[in-house]
């Protein structure tokens, strides 16, 4: 059971993260007026992608990249204990876990942009690489916070802290700051800083074309639904039932919500530039120690 579960979880992601995507692309039309693309657009558009010819600019970590990207999600996922139930996985990672194979996708995104010696590649690598270290930290923070409620860095235990009833000012701190950085963690306006189309021509993945572009899209539609999930299974304590896919419900319904959030945020705000993004990471990083802080002292 614990197997197949496991075996869902990666399923639902890779099913309904185009999904979610092609809600917030339509979202974004509304809000600007426009008629914009059918909700099922991402997944006509990764069929396109991945039957077009292989071309590559650069050396192998050019083509392994966004394998690795994808490959490094994927694993996320099957670790999460989605509908508050662990998988078969769950018990072999911890939340260091998390935190590394997130920084993997990231990580094999600049080692893409900077094999593929494109000028605007190497600008959206640097920014990348700046929003990597500026907010992961606010990630690790959140986790840490889960683990010092739940006393255990075990994965289900840390994201189900908030269900034990433990939810001080602290947590509400660190969900205050978890809202300020989802547009940051999931690369939307403002922070779409790296790829910034206008600016940059969509950055590290400039030279990219054909499977190895699909991947990389499919690599970031699975990170914002992962994230989103991670929002709803940590800050927002559900009717939990013990019923694993009725907790499932409840929980895509509850990603269902962060993404019209993040729909609405993206296309009302314009983008940063590097030096303001930095100056607000800097902030949430402060106020994710306070949360951190506060947590040690049973706040």
């Amino acid at each position: 059971m614990d197997i197949l579960i496991a075996v869902i979880n990666v399923l639902i992601f890779l099913a309904l993260a185009p999904l979610f995507e092609g809600v917030v692309r339509k979202l974004y039309a509304k809000v600007q007026s426009r008629m914009g693309p059918p909700i099922f657009q991402p997944y006509y558009d990764l069929l396109k992608l991945l039957g077009k010819e292989t071309l590559s600019a650069g050396n192998w970590a050019f083509r392994i990249a966004p394998m690795m990207a994808l490959a490094s999600i994927i694993t996320a996922v099957s670790l999460m204990p989605l509908g508050y139930t662990p998988g078969f996985l769950t018990q072999y990672g911890d939340i260091i876990t998390i935190i590394y194979l997130l920084a993997l996708g990231g990580v094999s995104v600049l080692l893409g942009a900077l094999s593929s010696k494109n000028t605007y590649a190497m600008v959206g690598a640097s920014r990348e690489m700046v929003t990597m270290i500026m907010v992961e930290p606010v990630l690790a923070m959140t986790l840490i916070l889960g683990a010092l409620k739940a006393k255990s860095l075990a994965i289900d235990a840390s994201i189900a802290s908030s269900l034990g009833g433990s939810y001080g000012f602290s947590m509400v701190l660190m969900l205050v700051v978890f809202l300020m950085a989802l547009q940051a963690f999931v690369a939307r306006q403002p922070f779409d800083i790296a790829e910034a189309e206008v600016e940059i021509m969509e950055g590290p993945f400039i030279e990219y074309s054909g499977p190895g572009l699909a991947l990389f899209k499919y690599y970031m539609m699975i990170k914002q639904m992962f994230y989103a999930a991670l929002f709803v299974a940590v800050f927002v304590p559900l009717v939990y039932t013990g019923y694993f896919f009725v907790d499932v419900a409840v929980q895509l319904v509850g990603i269902l919500v962060v993404f019209v959030l993040i729909a609405l945020l993206g296309s009302t705000n314009p983008r940063l530039r590097i030096d303001q993004a930095v100056k607000y990471y800097a902030i949430l990083i402060a106020a994710s120690l306070v949360a951190v802080g506060l947590s040690v002292y049973g706040i």
